[in-house]
């Protein structure tokens, strides 16, 4: 249900050890719009309070788990062998329906259709609140769309701010008969058979007649081969700002990185991207700025990716390292540039990759013409045009469109005043631990990925919808906390990205081309109650959307700092990426192809990433080595608990008074300031048994059945196996995996992964395959020692059969690795209260003191 794997019984058993419930059954009944919901019947010893057995069941099962409906009867029906009849039990009605209120009006019945259409609901009514049934920015895109085809105006913030229907289709009412919200466009003056221009065909920005001459002979083919001249969007200034700015290098390109089953699909995809380039106006762009006013951008009428070959083009002696790794080097951001005066800003790279058996293709792409919703677009258009799909390709959108929006809509004036009265009297960085370096490369960060729990998950979306307001107003105001602990003050300044399409006007949302925008946030946390300041995080995002095509520069300008001294060093970018449902395939067209490689990098020394997977969250830290990218996501995870628990149980609390530290971190703390004692390291266990080969070799070590091992037999197979490991690149910290037969292998082999220096992770095989899938994932395993019988039942990792094993070569002597009581020994997962189970880490320390100790 909802993408997860639901155990019935386990609801049941939550629900009949809930006081005064006697009976109890849960079922899956299918919905008539598609998808199941749960349903629960129960019967009491007394009256039972739905609501409050709901809330108890959130307390207990994650959110996904609570049933939506909860029917109580007097007692189950039973068929005649004494068990529930399922058959026999009532169709409940919808939930909430006493409370419903019918839409009043033509305008009311309208967009009640467009939101239960949108929010994926069976109806709406007039009382109903947009981000209580579930809708966020993107969905605010797709409805405010179907509005404007019903010939209505509408902007983002009127929804966020009105998000009950009736007070929502007022405002829609209102604004009927008013201006019109989005700016007429220009019509492009150049003629499709224009062999040379004059100023007077360029409409969005002011040439002269010698400018002009200029372009024409910049671009390849002539005035013959431009089709359009617009100006840039306020982002794209700041982008080409500093791309002007370095001489080597770009933090504004992005690798990415495919690997092809046959060189003839590699070439046929190139042939598809290039019918994508020849579609959309933004991808045939290149900028001039060379002897004019302000830069502009040049919409070619032929640009075409050309494909090259890495053999043909790397200096002689330059092939050092794996095919993969060099074409990786050749568009390393520390040292690559694109020239952006020539279209497309995209290059192509291939290579034969004879040891992978595979064919490989490097894209980078410039930021200047495209954003990551962009890509996800031309992923879309490709897999369409791989497949001779291309009738259901939509209609390209204008770039130029979003640009006279940018520039033409909300004025300048506007601007500076919004920024001013955020920022005026701001006069020194935000700067957690005093760094302020915001024109790195990228290169100098480390990236941590946490996946939040899902009852976390599910409870920061039920204290949203309760204050409704968008989940996204809670992660600010958690990575505000951070910040303000980060940075010891109450007052914090960060940047936010925006989506860029939500003034965009129509067909936004199919456009191609860079929209996104970085702009800065106040939020004065001080001495504020958690409820309060969430609602005012909430109304200064809503009130940012409307200033979304502001260029930072000008932000900046607008505070109290001098000129060059940045406003802050620390970016969130709360990112809608719902997550493919399990066993989900790959659109048709892409088979054969893999990405491999490609991340987008941030400048900024403290970026954290929130996507939103519509039911889990995922964070992704990216912070300048030497601080611990690791610690901001712990205490990002920490303050949206402690946030999510006092909006449920104490929402005037202090947003200041919540505590980032873990218990483990805070006893750690004052350990290292009170223990002033040092207790001897123990030996790693498989020293210990060294010793015992040393002393007592003959004696038996092992029994498994019919088969006995010494202590010399165990420790030379355990010793050869780990010198095989550690030439497959095992290292101190690294995880192996261990799913075998409880015999004589699996022994060895633990004691093998020990003698590597890497920890152990010991998986049954016997467990569900999801459940595998996910503590290998969660691991980080780098190896799986398993049996050939037990193959098929794994996950795909990397896997050294060890009934297959000739390890008859491998040395046969102890290894040398040299270990300390801090590495890891072991990870052992048991299981989580979140329905997923959670690893526990284990170090060499710890392990032999308890051995030690028997």
């Amino acid at each position: 249900i909802r993408g997860f794997r639901i155990e019935l019984g386990e609801i049941e058993a939550q629900l009949l050890a809930q006081p005064g419930v006697r009976e109890a059954v849960v079922v899956a009944q299918q919905q008539a719009a598609g998808g199941a919901r749960l349903v629960a019947y129960v019967s009491g010893t007394q009256a039972v309070d739905v609501a409050e057995l709901k809330r108890r069941l959130l307390q207990a099962l994650p959110e996904h788990m609570v049933p939506g409906v909860i029917v109580v009867l007097e007692a189950l029906p039973l068929n005649a062998n004494g068990k529930v009849d399922r058959k026999a039990l009532p169709v409940p009605e919808r939930a909430g329906a006493d409370a419903y209120e019918a839409p009043a009006d033509d305008i009311e019945r309208a967009l009640a259709g467009i939101w239960a259409e949108v929010l994926g609901v069976e109806r709406v009514g007039r009382g109903d609140n947009f981000f209580e049934l579930g809708g966020h920015s993107l969905l605010a895109i797709q409805l405010l769309e179907q509005v404007r085809r019903l010939g209505w105006s509408a902007e983002v913030r009127t929804l966020f701010r009105k998000p009950r229907l009736a007070d929502f289709a007022l405002a829609v009412a209102e604004a009927r008969d008013s201006v019109r919200l989005e700016v007429d466009v220009p019509a492009n003056g150049i003629p499709e058979d224009c062999t040379a221009l004059s100023p007077e065909m360029i409409t969005l920005v002011k040439l002269d007649a010698a400018q002009v001459a200029r372009l024409e002979a910049a671009v390849p083919g002539g005035a013959a081969n431009i089709q359009d001249v617009y100006p840039l969007a306020p982002l794209q200034e700041g982008i080409l700002f500093h791309h002007l700015l370095q001489s080597q290098g770009d933090a504004y390109i992005t690798p990415c990185l495919l690997s092809f089953d046959t060189e003839a699909r590699l070439v046929r995809f190139v042939e598809s991207f290039n019918q994508v380039i020849a579609r959309h106006d933004i991808l045939r762009t290149a900028v001039h700025w060379e002897q004019l006013e302000e830069p502009v951008q040049v919409v070619q009428r032929h640009a075409e990716l050309r494909l090259q070959w890495l053999h043909e083009i790397e200096d002689e002696g330059a092939a050092h390292g794996s095919v993969a790794e060099r074409l990786d080097a050749r568009v390393d951001p520390g040292r690559y540039r694109i020239d952006v005066r020539q279209a497309p800003m995209i290059r192509a790279v291939a290579a034969h990759d004879a040891e992978g058996a595979r064919w490989l293709l490097q894209l980078p792409c410039h930021h200047l013409v495209m954003d990551h919703t962009t890509v996800e677009l031309i992923i879309d258009e490709i897999a369409l045009i791989q497949q001779g799909r291309h009738g259901e390709l939509p209609a390209p959108m204008p770039f130029r469109r979003y640009v006279a929006q940018a520039r033409l809509g909300v004025s300048r004036a506007e601007h500076d005043d919004f920024f001013r009265r955020m920022l005026a009297d701001v006069e020194e960085p935000t700067a957690p631990f005093n760094m302020l370096d915001v024109q790195g490369d990228g290169t100098g960060v480390e990236e941590v990925r946490l996946v939040l729990p899902d009852a976390l998950s599910a409870q920061l979306r039920r204290e949203a919808q309760r204050q409704s307001v968008g989940t996204a107003a809670l992660f600010h105001l958690a990575w505000a906390l951070v910040l303000a602990r980060t940075t010891g003050r109450d007052d914090v300044v960060f940047g936010t990205v925006l989506f860029g399409r939500m003034q965009g006007g129509e067909g936004v949302e199919r456009a191609l081309g860079m929209f996104i925008n970085t702009l800065p946030l106040r939020i004065r946390i001080g001495g504020q109650g958690v409820a309060e300041c969430l609602r005012q995080t909430h109304a200064l995002l809503t009130d940012l959307v409307h200033h979304e095509h502001a260029s930072l520069s000008q932000a900046q300008k607008c505070s109290g700092l001098a000129g060059g001294v940045p406003l802050f060093s620390a970016l969130l970018n709360y990112r809608y990426t719902p997550k493919a449902a399990p066993g989900a395939e790959a659109p048709s067209g892409w088979d054969g192809i893999e990405v491999i490689g490609g991340e987008e990098r941030t400048n900024y020394p403290f970026s954290m990433a929130v996507d939103d997977q519509g039911t889990g969250f995922e964070l992704a830290a990216q912070v300048a080595r030497g601080i611990g990218a690791q610690c901001f996501c712990d205490w990002m995870h920490a303050a949206l608990r402690g946030l999510a628990d006092a909006l449920a149980q104490q929402p005037g609390r202090r947003v200041m008074s919540i505590d980032l530290l873990a218990d483990g971190e805070r006893l750690r703390l004052q350990a290292l300031g009170n223990n002033t004692s040092r207790h001897a390291d123990a030996p790693p266990v498989h020293r210990l048994i060294e010793q015992q080969v040393r002393a007592r070799p003959d004696v038996i070590a092992l029994v498994c059945g019919s088969e006995s091992l010494s202590y010399a037999q165990l420790n030379e197979r355990a010793n050869r196996l780990a010198h095989r490991l550690i030439a497959s690149g095992v290292t101190p910290e690294s995880k192996v995996g261990i799913a075998v037969s409880r015999d004589a292998d699996m022994v060895a082999g633990v004691l093998a992964v020990l003698k590597s220096g890497a920890a152990y992770v010991p998986l049954d095989p016997e467990y569900p395959q999801d459940r595998l899938a996910y503590m290998v994932e969660d691991s980080g395993l780098s190896l799986l020692l398993t049996q050939s019988h037990l193959h098929d039942r794994l996950p795909d990792v990397p896997m050294l059969a060890l009934d297959r094993l000739d390890l008859s070569g491998e040395p046969a002597h102890d290894p040398e690795v040299p270990l300390h009581a801090q590495h890891l020994a072991y990870v052992i997962y048991t299981s989580g209260s979140t329905g997923k189970p959670k690893g526990v880490m284990v170090r060499h320390e710890a392990l032999s003191h308890f051995i030690r100790s028997m």
